[in-house]
């Protein structure tokens, strides 16, 4: 099984389910975020943002 499988198992496994990943992906931001200095928020968010946008691109293809 090469990585164009895998990824493609993980984007029909995500189908549906958009909502659900931007949550666990706040919650994993969140969880970052307490655990380093406040100086890494900003980019934690920009991340987690980028994620998210990711997946609403997806979600239009």
């Amino acid at each position: 099984m090469g990585l164009d499988d895998l990824v493609g198992k993980a984007k029909d496994a995500l189908q549906g389910h958009e909502e659900q990943a931007k949550d666990a992906i706040d919650k994993a931001a969140e969880a970052v975020k307490a655990r380093t200095d406040d100086g890494t928020d900003g980019k934690v968010d920009e991340i987690a943002a980028k994620a998210k946008d990711y997946l609403d691109e997806q979600r239009g293809h």
